[in-house]
Parts: structure tokens; sequence; C-alpha cells
């Protein structure tokens, strides 16, 4: 296994490892610096909204994101 992918592995284990909604808030936020957390919970409502039907130029102005992030969401729940 190379390096890259064992982390990637260790990672998402120690996070499927983390049971309680308030530990695992705990464990992001040690993990991710305030900006990297403000902005993963951004992309979660990008993903949410988008699946809603919610135009992209509302997500954008909603959640004060440029609009080339929320191409980027819907590009990523196409599999793209």
């Amino acid at each position: 296994m190379n390096t890259g992918k064992q982390h990637i592995t260790e990672l998402v284990d120690y996070l499927l490892a983390v049971k309680q909604p308030d530990e695992m808030e705990k464990v992001l936020r040690s993990l991710l610096t305030p900006t990297e957390f403000t902005e993963v919970t951004k992309r979660l409502q990008i993903f949410k909204m988008l699946e809603q039907g919610v135009p992209q130029r509302q997500i954008a102005d909603t959640l004060g994101v440029g609009i080339a992030t929320v191409t980027r969401g819907s590009r990523a729940l196409k599999g793209e």
C-alpha cells in the first residue's frame, strides 16, 4: 500500500471510530484549521442544496461562496 493511500485509510478509520456527534466535532476541529472547518461545513451545505435542486447562483449567494465552488460541488456529486 502506498503511503498516500495508507494515510487516507488511517484517517477514514480514525473518523469512523468516533461514535458521538460532539466528539466528532472536537476531532474535526482538532484536525482542521478554523477556515478549513468552515469550508467543509459550507461544502456539505452546497451538496445538500444541489440535491434539493436549488440553483447554483442562489447557493453561491446564500452561502457567500463563489460560483466556481458550487460548480465544483456539482461536479463532485456527478462523480466527475
